[in-house]
């Protein structure tokens, strides 16, 4: 049984605006991740995780079935949303094997890659199965529930990216060209368009 973490508690300091708000064919692009994350194998077990414009973000999705949490310690970086998620994934379902990370600018993630993720970690040992673009290896990642303890060690604007660095030999990869664009200038809004 895997859970699903929507990380969306940063201030998109870059963009000027919330991004978890931009529209994207219709929707907002935090109500594409959840629409993504409800269709998906991990429909049951979805945290998503908000931090700062918490007022103006919330009122879009409130009316989904995931289970929000907001996050205080937001500007201490992307560790204290991670660990917060693993939390109340444990408190909502203590039996859980494994946990999927997402952000929610990655427009293009679908609920196939959410089962490819799933189904690796079925198929192989690894613990870490992570997506490959662009000569890098990054989120969406699925952590079995075994590095959940080094997740909530996370500090500081530390992410999923260090446990991939320092735990090589066990992490599989899934080709997701298009996890290459995301959402975090204007430019790349405007460029998003043209897709």
């Amino acid at each position: 049984m895997t859970g699903l973490i929507i990380l969306a508690a940063g201030s998109s300091s870059r963009l000027g605006s919330p991004k978890q708000n931009l529209v994207y064919q219709g929707q907002t692009l935090l109500q594409r991740a959840i629409q993504t994350a409800l269709t998906s194998v991990c429909h049951e077990n979805v945290v998503v995780v908000l931090g700062a414009n918490e007022g103006i973000i919330r009122p879009g999705i409130s009316d989904q079935l995931v289970h929000i949490a907001y996050n205080t310690l937001w500007q201490e970086g992307m560790a204290s949303s991670i660990r917060l998620g693993i939390t109340e994934l444990l408190s909502l379902q203590p039996l859980i094997t494994g946990a999927i990370l997402m952000l929610c600018d990655q427009p293009f993630v679908d609920p196939l890659l959410i089962y490819q993720l799933t189904e690796k970690k079925a198929e192989t040992d690894f613990g870490i199965i992570a997506c490959a673009y662009r000569d890098t290896l990054g989120v969406p990642v699925l952590f079995d529930a075994s590095y959940f303890p080094q997740l909530l060690m996370l500090q500081g604007k530390e992410g999923a990216k260090k446990l991939i660095k320092i735990f090589p030999n066990d992490v599989a990869q899934i080709a997701f060209p298009l996890g290459a664009i995301d959402i975090d200038t204007i430019e790349d809004y405007e460029q998003l368009h043209g897709h």
